[in-house]
């Protein structure tokens, strides 16, 4: 890769990284005015996911830890992977219904995220990178392809089963009234 190319991912992984992760620090540790572990667990469970601590851990790693990752170009695929796979959850749950601008809580800005965390697994971390650095040489795209591949599976799971459950239909032929209990 020429200098150029690798300045740029450089700029890519520090600012999206670190923006991702701040993220994740508001959930994890309540930093930046974020709610904090114990209100976003409750936050989790309010909308429906079982077990909430678990789902709570995987926003984390997939923010805090993959922002990190990201940002220092260490363990970059697995990074990126949870980066997307965080993204990709928080675009289906909570900013699709609301358009696509930002202004409105849309999904612009978690796409913007999801498409760099996609570039960079795809790309690789560049030479101004720990893995570089360290001599890790993971099949980057292709590891990526297939952990983002898993996060999407996981995701897909965490969607089914945060789904409200229909209210079970009364029965039209019943007679029999509910009786209070006390």
């Amino acid at each position: 890769m020429t200098a150029t190319v690798n300045v740029a991912l450089l700029v890519l992984r520090i600012v999206a990284g670190l923006t991702i992760a701040a993220h994740g620090a508001q959930k994890f540790f309540g930093w930046f005015e974020g709610p904090g572990l114990n209100r976003w667990i409750q936050g989790m469970q309010k909308q429906g996911f079982k077990p909430p601590l678990l789902w709570t851990a995987l926003v984390i790693l997939g923010e805090f830890g993959g922002g990190l990752s990201l940002a220092f170009g260490f363990l970059t695929a697995l990074g990126a992977a949870g980066v997307f796979g965080a993204m990709v959850m928080a675009i289906l749950k909570q900013h699709w219904p609301n358009g696509f601008w930002n202004s409105k809580r849309g999904l612009e800005f978690p796409l913007q995220l999801l498409t760099i965390a996609v570039a960079i697994g795809l790309a690789g971390p560049g030479d101004y990178s720990l893995d570089h650095l360290f001599g890790i040489h993971l099949p980057s795209p292709w590891l990526f392809l297939i952990l983002a591949a898993v996060a999407l599976i996981v995701d897909l799971v965490g969607l089914v089963i945060s789904r409200p459950s229909a209210a079970a239909p009364a029965s039209a032929n019943s007679t029999t009234t509910p009786q209070a209990t006390s």
